[in-house]
């Protein structure tokens, strides 16, 4: 053999060895997305209810797995080889994990988590997308279980609430397949056809809107939108209970331009004119006022502002005046309604007419 040839199968082995050596990497990673992925399908199982494959497939895309809806049809079958799962006869087909899955075959949480979880279950659900609720649900279900046993983490839940700080109120009615529908279409930024009863009506609108935003006040939640008839795109709000029907479309949402939601609630929006009050510049926003209370009315501002800029003078006769910037809406009527003859008097005088309800000369 000459040298030429020796050097010739040198380099083949080496180029088979290194052949040989981006396969296996190839095959590890490989291996490692299929992992990857199929946690993820796992974890979209729940235990007491039937979770469709289209929802699976659905929730592993908005994860970023590009895949095909037959990829996740045969993991599914693979993982019920080893895993606790088991599918119905429906059609659409549905998965979920046996009754007797033993825990430790569901995703792990410990107890921390599980604590935050049932905060979020509590508190937060009405302003989930269903999107989003649906992955959730079985995570919600595995932090009841874990808390279930620990008398710690009890102890804390059972000593913690969150009060309203003014009146409580029973939430309205909502259409739970139009509340779906408007939290899908603004989860994917998607137009909806309405079905609307405004509250100075009684007979419905149909209108074609752009979702922009929910927002939760009290116990009614609010839709931002804009309504594709109108060529000023003025941004309105819409009570989520007034919807008697909506239909998602497939045409996409428009959001005004430059439009920042912090800004849009900053400047008082969400706040309601005042009928009186928008008489004055700019409809009262950002306006200076002074307000005049008994010292036992006005002492709890002394420790909660009503702005950045707030002055509080204690005044000789046991009164206090208080100066802030503020926006001048309805919100703000009402609030200063509640603390009766406390509060003596207001300025601008619009402001205290709104809150006196009387006429001033």
């Amino acid at each position: 053999m000459t040298e030429q040839d020796s050097n010739s199968i040198s380099a083949d082995n080496t180029n088979n060895s290194k052949d040989s050596d981006s396969r296996k990497d190839a095959a590890s990673r490989h291996g490692a997305a299929t992992t990857a992925r199929q946690w993820q399908v796992l974890s979209q199982l729940q235990r007491n209810r039937w979770v469709g494959t289209t929802h699976v497939y659905e929730q592993l895309m908005l994860a970023g797995f590009d895949i095909s809806l037959r990829t996740v049809q045969r993991d599914l079958n693979a993982l019920a080889k080893r895993f606790p799962i088991e599918k119905n006869n429906a059609n659409p087909q549905g998965w979920r994990w046996c009754d007797d899955a033993p825990l430790q075959s569901l995703p792990h949480m410990n107890l921390s988590q599980a604590v935050a979880f049932n905060m979020v279950e509590a508190n937060l659900t009405q302003l989930l997308p269903p999107a989003i609720l649906d992955e959730l649900f079985p995570w919600f279900d595995l932090a009841r279980r874990q808390l279930k046993n620990s008398k710690v983490t009890h102890s804390w839940i059972d000593r913690v609430r969150i009060e309203p700080a003014t009146q409580p109120l029973i939430a309205p009615n909502i259409d739970l397949h139009s509340k779906d529908n408007i939290y899908h279409a603004l989860f994917y930024q998607l137009q909806i056809q309405a079905c609307y009863t405004r509250s100075n009506k009684s007979q419905a609108s149909e209108y074609t809107l752009n979702p922009i935003a929910i927002i939760q006040r009290g116990v009614i939640i609010y839709l931002l939108a804009t309504r594709t008839d109108d060529s000023e795109a003025i941004i309105r709000t819409f009570a989520l209970h007034r919807f008697a029907s909506v239909e998602l479309l497939e045409t996409a949402a428009k959001t005004p331009d430059n439009f920042q939601l912090d800004s849009y609630l900053d400047a008082g929006s969400m706040g309601f004119t005042h009928p009186l009050l928008s008489q004055l510049p700019d409809h009262g926003k950002n306006s200076a006022i002074e307000l005049h209370f008994t010292q036992k009315a006005g002492r709890s501002l002394t420790e909660s502002k009503l702005s950045d800029d707030q002055t509080v003078t204690m005044n000789d006769d046991d009164t206090l005046t208080i100066t802030a910037t503020v926006n001048l809406t309805s919100q703000l009527v009402w609030w200063l309604r509640g603390f009766g003859k406390g509060l003596l008097a207001a300025k601008p005088q619009l402001l205290y007419q709104a809150v006196s309800d009387i006429d001033l000369e």
